[in-house]
C-alpha cells in the first residue's frame, strides 16, 4: 500500500465549466475546478490571507484569488501573481472515474 487513497468527489456536470467548488475531507478543504479538459483539485486557501480559491475567477490554467487578486497555477499551486513569490498551494492528483471526479489523498 503506498499510502494514498482515490476519494470519489461528485459528477462533473455538478462543477461548472471555468468555475471551482469546495469539498471538505476530514480537515481538509479543497477546491476542484473544470477546465474543460480536466479537472484540477488545490486546497482553498490562497497563501496570502486564506482567501477562498474556489470561488475565484479561473483564467487559463490558473486562478485568481477573490481577496486579494494572487494568482495561483492550478497545475502546480505556484503563485504567478505578486511575481516572486516562492509561496504556494498543495495540488492533488485527479481522474474522472464513469462520470465521476476522484481525488487522490494521502493517508492520515
Amino acid at each position: 500500500m503506498n499510502g494514498r487513497q482515490w476519494v470519489q468527489i461528485t459528477s462533473c456536470e455538478n462543477i461548472p465549466l471555468r468555475e471551482g467548488r469546495a469539498v471538505t475531507l476530514g480537515d481538509r478543504e479543497i477546491a476542484i475546478f473544470n477546465l474543460g479538459d480536466r479537472f484540477l483539485a488545490t486546497d482553498n486557501r490562497c497563501p496570502h490571507r486564506g482567501g477562498p480559491l474556489c470561488d475565484g475567477i479561473v483564467a487559463g490554467g490558473s486562478v485568481v484569488c477573490p481577496l486579494h487578486a494572487w494568482k495561483v497555477k492550478l497545475d502546480t499551486g505556484a503563485v504567478e501573481r505578486p511575481a516572486a513569490h516562492d509561496k504556494c498551494v498543495a495540488t492533488y492528483a485527479t481522474r474522472i472515474d464513469n462520470g465521476v471526479v476522484m481525488i487522490e489523498l494521502p493517508n492520515r
